[in-house]
């Protein structure tokens, strides 16, 4: 396991995000925040920390739960949000940006809950070897990568972003 952003880069990296989206937002009242399950949420929730602090606002953060709407794996019961995103700036947050198969169903969730003005695109690593035509708005760092190697962010213990390799993620 080799470190790529130890714990006070992915803090500084965190804030750049913030003010960047801050920076491209005139109507931050406007904005809603969600963050795609599982490692997402704890990226939005410090994302929106930041900006409540720098801007002194209150901003609405959910909890995004695509897998009704993946195509690589079908599932009967998810949690469906009860919120109307018609007329909003919604900011999606992951993680990591890999194949953008994510983000496309991220997007027809966002769909059925209304017609947003504007969808924006958050990642804290986007990692290259895309199979959809998808780019993020803002990126806290590109690490490209190979195919067999895996990245792990850690917003818990150890925080960071972590780079696995095939033999590393079977342990």
């Amino acid at each position: 396991m080799r470190e790529l952003i130890d714990n006070s880069k992915m803090i500084r990296t965190i804030r750049r995000m913030s003010h960047e989206i801050i920076e491209r937002n005139n109507d931050l009242n406007n904005l809603v925040f969600l963050g795609i399950m599982r490692k997402g949420v704890p990226l939005a929730k410090l994302i929106v920390d930041n900006i409540e602090k720098f801007e002194d606002i209150q901003i609405p953060m959910y909890e995004l739960d695509i897998s009704g709407y993946r195509d690589d794996k079908k599932v009967s019961e998810f949690k469906k949000l009860d919120v109307n995103l018609t007329g909003k700036t919604v900011i999606v947050i992951d993680d990591v940006l890999f194949t953008g198969r994510t983000v496309r169903a991220s997007m027809d969730a966002i769909i059925d809950l209304g017609r947003p003005e504007k969808i924006q695109l958050a990642v804290l690593i986007d990692r290259g070897h895309r199979e959809l035509p998808i780019r993020a708005d803002y990126i806290g760092k590109n690490v490209p990568t190979n195919l067999s190697e895996t990245i792990n962010v850690n917003f818990y213990d150890n925080q960071g972003v972590y780079i696995l390799n095939k033999e590393e993620r079977k342990q």
